[in-house]
């Protein structure tokens, strides 16, 4: 139980900074579908799945290597030094390439009049990429402190940056533009648009870069060969998974602007109106992040200890995991008359999708936590497989359902696809796993928590009163309270009561 609680204390630590910085990023998307078009918006939510997709190569499965090996070793520094020099020569590689190739590729993604927009994202995703590295050597010396402190520095200069962009520069603009005009024209001002965006994002990636400088440092820098192979043998199955993993994410806004060649316009509105909405779901993956942050080194140590019983913790892990994921959803599900408001009705359309992409959201979660069989056995091939059959449901649902349903709504194709793609790979991760790693998972006390939670939220569909909000967010917050005291009832005070006993 000792374990359990250290998880969720660095699960909580890394929690700070990933759901308060997303919820910070999150306040920006009323500014931003309020300032730009929902075709304009779709340009940004696209090369955000592309990026997404990119940095997982550029990282190609080094951060799980790195907890891997560092864990059997007595000189982890080793690993770490040979890890950030590979990653280190990778990504300054990947920026000589996109700015030597920068006009074909803005053409290849569909942006051929904005090559800077693709330069300034390459480069935030190489830095990125490259300092993923030493923030998971936090998560490996438990510096979860340091770790949400860099985090939280990096969205904070961020937003920041969006702000003074989007809102300060045109105001000083109009006022006194002299102040100013040396730095907001060169770039084309007001109609540089979305740039704004993406020149925020290299700013706030170098200030990242300067903080974690005192983590890159090692007692002696070394590359050990025979190491880093060893370690690219382990993880080259993840960096497939990863790929495969995010082009999954991200396959909806991707993937409509192909779908659509003969309106190219349409097709960015719907990216724009999907990416929009699914930000409101965010908060599903927020959690999993922060477990995913605390869950990786936790099964790593624990693996590395002898003389105790690891099933029972992984086990309870996955139990809270579901427990406190479908509060989550509850949660938000409730609450989205208010939420919405986060997006502007424009984009309202939308909203249909939000259930969806939750539901696929903690069916990834569990899928994640229950990866552990094939890392702790060093079956990472069979992660890659997992992400690959992920990947065909995902792309087929995609091609099938986007242009079924059409336009202007095709993007709810998509967030079907997301969740049947999920709950694929989740279903066959644990039946691969009952093979090679068994673990007494409590499937009926799972099940029961999900069935409760859905007949709370149709209970709280059906508690609506137009006119009367106060009645219905009152009925609601009932219905959330029944859910928590029935976890209370039966799996804390319950379990302390063993404890106890």
């Amino acid at each position: 139980m000792a374990g359990i609680k250290s998880l969720v204390k660095d699960t909580a630590v890394y929690g700070l900074s990933s759901i308060i910085g997303r919820f910070l990023n999150w306040g920006l998307v009323p500014l931003y579908t309020r300032l730009f078009t929902d075709e304009e918006y779709g340009v940004v939510s696209y090369l955000y799945a592309i990026v997404a997709v990119v940095i997982v190569i550029l990282n190609y499965g080094m951060e799980t290597g790195l907890f891997r090996y560092a864990n059997k070793t007595d000189n982890p520094e080793r690993v770490y030094s040979t890890a950030i020099t590979s990653l280190a020569t990778t990504s300054l590689l990947f920026v000589v390439m996109v700015s030597l190739f920068i006009s074909p590729l803005s053409a290849a993604l569909k942006l051929p009049h904005h090559p800077s927009y693709v330069w300034m994202m390459a480069f935030t995703v190489a830095v990125d990429a490259f300092t993923n590295l030493p923030f998971a050597w936090l998560r490996f010396r438990h510096k979860a402190w340091t770790f949400a402190g860099i985090k939280l520095v990096n969205i904070g200069v961020n937003i920041a940056l969006n702000l003074f962009f989007l809102l300060a520069c045109p105001a000083i603009m109009r006022s006194a533009p002299g102040v100013i005009s040396w730095l907001y024209e060169p770039l084309g001002g007001a109609a540089f648009g979305v740039g704004w965006i993406f020149l925020a994002n290299v700013v706030s990636s170098l200030v990242v870069l300067v903080c974690l400088v005192p983590a890159m440092r090692v007692k002696r820098l070394v590359c050990d060969r025979d190491l880093l192979r060893k370690m690219l043998s382990y993880s080259w199955p993840l960096l497939v998974l990863g790929v495969a993993g995010n082009l999954s994410q991200g396959m909806g806004q991707i993937i409509i602007p192909y779908l659509f060649p003969g309106d190219p316009s349409g097709a960015k509105a719907m990216v724009g109106i999907y990416g929009a909405n699914i930000k409101i779901a965010v908060v599903m993956m927020m959690f999993t992040q922060a477990f995913r942050y605390a869950y990786e080194p936790f099964i790593f140590n624990r693996a590395a200890r002898n003389g105790e019983d690891k099933t029972r913790a992984y086990s309870d892990a996955m139990k809270y995991f579901v427990i406190f994921g479908l509060a989550i959803f509850l949660g938000v599900m409730y609450y989205l008359p208010v939420l919405k408001y986060f997006i502007a009705p424009s984009y309202w359309a939308g909203l249909r999708v939000v259930p969806v992409m939750m539901a696929a959201d903690l069916c990834f979660g569990v899928y994640f936590n229950l990866s552990l069989w094939y890392k702790l056995t060093d079956r990472t091939r069979w992660g890659m497989y997992l992400s690959l059959l992920g990947f065909v449901l995902m792309l087929a649902g995609n091609l099938i359902l986007v242009p079924l349903i059409g336009m202007p709504d095709g993007y709810i194709g998509s967030a079907w696809a997301a969740l049947i793609s999920y709950a694929g790979i989740m279903v066959a991760s644990w039946l691969l796993g009952r093979k090679y790693y068994p673990i007494p998972y409590p499937l009926k006390r799972m099940a029961a928590y999900t069935i409760l939670a859905a007949a709370l939220w149709g209970l709280g569909e059906a508690c609506s009163f137009p006119g009367r909000m106060w009645a219905t967010y009152l009925c609601r917050s009932l219905l959330l309270c029944v859910y928590l005291l029935c976890v209370a009832r039966y799996d804390i005070f319950r379990k302390k009561s063993l404890d106890i006993g």
